[in-house]
Order: C-alpha cells, then structure tokens, then sequence
C-alpha cells in the first residue's frame, strides 16, 4: 500500500492477494475501504488493488475540477506505472462511471468490466436522486459534517479540512450532463452490469445499458450459444447503499471473472 505519483495526483493504492489483477474503484464520498467486506472473497481469486481516487479517502485534492474522463485516465497512469497486464476493473457508482470510462478511453487496457451502480446516461438516475445532486455545493457542505460519511472522509484524509472542496467539486462532477451510449455500443470488452432491484438507477435504464452492450436482444438458445458475452444481474432485496458491502455481489462477479466468457463476433 502506498501513494504513487502519476498524471499529476499522489494516489493512495492498496494490494491485496495474488493473481490476475482487479482494481477495484470506489463510489463518491468514499474509498477503497468500502470494499473491506469483499476482500476475503475476492482476494481467494484475484489479486485485489483498490485505489482512492483524487481527493477521495487517503488521495489529496489537485487544482483541477473533478471529471469521470480525467479519473479514468488517473487509473490507466495507476495500472501502467505498478506494470499491471490483462486487468479488471470493477467501479461502484461513481467509481462505475470511472471504470467504465476507463474501459472506453483506454482499449487493450481493461480485460473485464464490472459496472455496480452506474448509469450511462446521466438520466439513467432517478429525478430525485438528480435533485440530491443538484443540492450538492459550497452553500450545503456545513450541513454533511454530522453525518457518517463526513465522519469517515476526515479519519483518512490528509487534509480534513478540504472536506468543503470536495463537497463542491462533486456537486459539480454530478450536475455535468453525460450520454456515453454511442461509446457503450461500441465497447468490444465483455462487460458485468450488476444493480439492485431497488437501486438509485431507473430499471427501464439497466435493461437500456445491458442492450447497449448487445443483451436483451434474443433468445440465447438451447445451448447458450447465442448469448452476448455482457451479462446483467440485478441483486433481490438490495438498495444503491448497501449493495456493495453484500455477500451478494462477489456471488455475482466471480462467476464472470472467473468463467470463460465467448468473445464477440
């Protein structure tokens, strides 16, 4: 574990295990940490790198704004300067966004995507999970500090007091509109979408996302040869805030990663 200088952020990465790598990509707000109760059955396969992205967890704050595109690239420079080949890549929410973005404007680089959480279209939130995050700004920043997240943000962070930046950087991270979908149906990487069925991402856009990456579209047959090499789980019983700490979702990501997967064509 340990910071690293690449594309301009001192990144704070940890390793866990051994094996072919899966770099793990956390939700807004947090950190690597929030995939602990995950580790023990990912690292049984995988060797695990979780990274915490800028101004997230132990990561400081650069002077430039938060954008999906410039993570993503901050996780391509992470991946290329530890020599990793052949990775996953696995983001929750925001991390989701970052990991599929990764995927996007890095090919070759990402063997496996798992997406947790996360629309490809801004509008694949709920509107009122959009108005949470239009009230994201300097102006609500003094309100957070009660609560857990703010708790576990100053615990780790080099810089406590930044907590007002990132704040507000996000809010405006989150209020940037998007539509990725030309660049999804492009995607040759086989790719896990995985969702609760509660979730803060609109149902009717999951099953959108999973026909982007060419799911949905027909029956697989008898024996499964035509079945897309993306895959779609929604998790029962489940909400966007606690689905990744469940035991349900290494159950549903492991089988992809592990099992052989058809390549398209």
């Amino acid at each position: 574990m340990g910071y690293v200088d690449v594309n301009g952020v001192h990144l704070w990465h940890e390793s866990h295990g051994s094996g072919v790598p899966l770099v793990l990509l956390h939700g807004g707000i947090g950190s690597g940490a929030m995939f602990a109760p995950l580790l023990a059955a990912l690292t049984a396969h995988r060797r695990v790198v979780t990274v915490d992205l800028q101004a997230h967890g132990h990561t400081p704050d650069v002077d430039r704004p938060l954008r999906h595109e410039t993570l993503a690239d901050d996780v391509a420079a992470l991946v290329d300067h530890l020599g990793l080949t052949g990775v996953e890549v696995l983001g929750y929410s925001l991390g989701g966004a970052v990991a599929l973005r990764t995927a996007i404007q890095h090919p070759g680089l990402v063997r496996r995507l798992v997406c947790v959480s996360a629309p490809c279209r801004r509008d694949g939130w709920y509107p009122e999970v959009l108005a949470g995050m239009a009230a994201m700004g300097a102006g609500t920043a003094a309100e957070t500090r009660s609560s857990p997240v703010y708790a576990q943000y100053t615990r780790v962070a080099p810089r406590p007091q930044d907590w007002p930046v990132l704040w507000t950087k996000l809010g405006a991270l989150l209020r940037r509109d998007y539509d990725w979908s030309a660049e999804v149906a492009a995607l040759t990487v086989p790719t896990l979408l995985v969702f609760a069925d509660a979730d803060s991402v609109r149902t009717a856009h999951m099953v959108e996302f999973f026909g982007l990456l060419g799911g949905g579209h027909r029956d697989a047959g008898p024996e499964g040869t035509d079945r897309p090499p993306s895959r779609l789980a929604v998790l029962p019983g489940h909400t966007h805030h606690d689905i990744v700490g469940s035991p349900a979702l290494p159950a549903a990501v492991l089988p992809f990663l592990t099992h052989p997967v058809r390549p398209p064509g």
